[in-house]
């Protein structure tokens, strides 16, 4: 096995055969760049008669993790016959690390299992996580509550300069992808209507559909979808890569509140740009309704226009910006949720992103049903 440098590895049995200790001689150099031996070495020796390993390392020289990786191999496989070992002949250092290395319970990954559970078996999966949740999800209501309610008696502390930014990014930046989802929106509803309308001849209520769908309703609810992929994924990536980091544990031990420094600024931004981003939304689709009546249906320009003034009128304006801004509430309020509720590795971030979308999707789903239900009982 080599000269004094090289690893050497002497078994010898029990001192007495009724105890069935078998002893692992461990000398020179137990470095990784030595081609040590596997544990497999010791699988034909731990036999029935085997009670119990033990470690006898005083001619040991030198070691690194290559002494640990064979010596965990032998635990492994004592394990499994169930077989004790006694390490107290190693280093104090080998020792130690062994301990840690033992001690780390086995990592559960979420999400991922051996078996598919059934569907009842889903949804009581997801019935559970959601009630457990409530209470987590209330208290951070709470907290944004009196956050709000310090912004208004001018208490609130955060950087201007941070909810600038915010909105820089949730508004200008995403003009690009709102305005082409709500340009293919408002061609698909205009030829929808043209589709029914031309029974009886009335094209020119193309008009007064897009309109109406795109400022009322459409508008604001695929600009929330599309804010909810986009910014409510990204605010809980965010404050999710921050929680990791434990910069909102600094946050935290400095006396600074992290719902009027992270999540009011977000929420503010959301809550002022949503609402222009939905008006701009009924503009780009009222253009593609145009856009389908003048070149297919023959009708003028001057003739969609003036239908479209007459189909409009002020509480349609005032529907679609509020629901723009509980929309844009919703949104900002399941991203930081998410992402202050983060675990603390990479795979929670992008959990936490996920989840961020689904809840804000399914708020907006809710507030948008109670919505319309109220505005039909109230006539407007």
């Amino acid at each position: 096995m080599g000269g004094a440098a090289a690893w050497r590895l002497a078994l010898r049995p029990g001192e007495a055969d009724s105890r069935g200790i078998l002893f692992v001689g461990l000398g020179g150099r137990w470095r990784i760049d030595q081609g040590l031996p596997e544990a497999e070495v010791l699988r034909d020796k731990l036999d029935a008669s085997v009670r119990q390993v033990s470690f006898d390392a005083g001619e040991l020289t030198e070691w690194d993790s290559g002494l640990l990786s064979f010596v965990a191999g032998i635990y492994k496989a004592c394990a499994e016959r169930g077989i004790a070992v006694d390490g107290g002949g190693l280093p104090p250092g080998a020792q130690r690390l062994l301990a840690m290395a033992r001690a780390i319970p086995e990592q559960k990954v979420s999400g991922r299992s051996t078996g598919t559970p059934g569907l009842f078996a889903q949804a009581g999966i997801a019935t559970l996580e959601f009630v457990r949740g409530v209470p987590q999800m209330l208290g951070f209501l709470g907290e944004v509550t009196l956050s709000l309610l310090r912004l208004v008696s001018g208490r609130a502390r955060f950087r201007a300069r941070d909810l600038w930014l915010e909105i820089e990014e949730v508004g200008p930046r995403a003009l690009p992808i709102v305005s082409v989802i709500s340009f293919l929106v408002g061609l698909i509803l205009a030829y929808l209507g043209a589709d029914q309308l031309k029974l009886v001849g009335a094209q020119i209520f193309i008009a007064d559909l897009v309109a109406i769908g795109m400022v009322r309703e459409v508008g604001a609810l695929m600009t929330g979808i599309i804010i909810a992929g986009r910014t409510g994924a990204a605010f809980a990536a965010q404050l999710g890569t921050m929680q990791v980091n434990e910069e909102i544990d600094a946050y935290k031990a400095l006396g600074i509140s992290t719902i009027d420094f992270l999540v009011l600024p977000r929420m503010l931004a959301l809550m002022l740009m949503v609402p222009l981003l939905t008006l701009y939304s009924g503009f780009i689709g009222m253009l593609a309704g145009l856009l389908v009546s003048v070149t297919i249906f023959d009708i003028g320009v001057f003739e969609y226009y003036t239908e479209t003034l007459r189909a409009l009128e002020f509480k349609q304006f005032a529907v679609g910006l509020s629901k723009g801004t509980v929309y844009g509430a919703m949104i900002a309020f399941a991203g930081c949720l998410r992402g202050m509720q983060c675990g603390r590795s990479a795979e929670a971030v992008g959990h936490a992103a996920t989840s961020a979308v689904v809840t804000a999707i399914l708020l907006i789903t809710i507030a948008a049903s109670i919505m319309t239900i109220v505005y039909y009982q109230l006539g407007i």
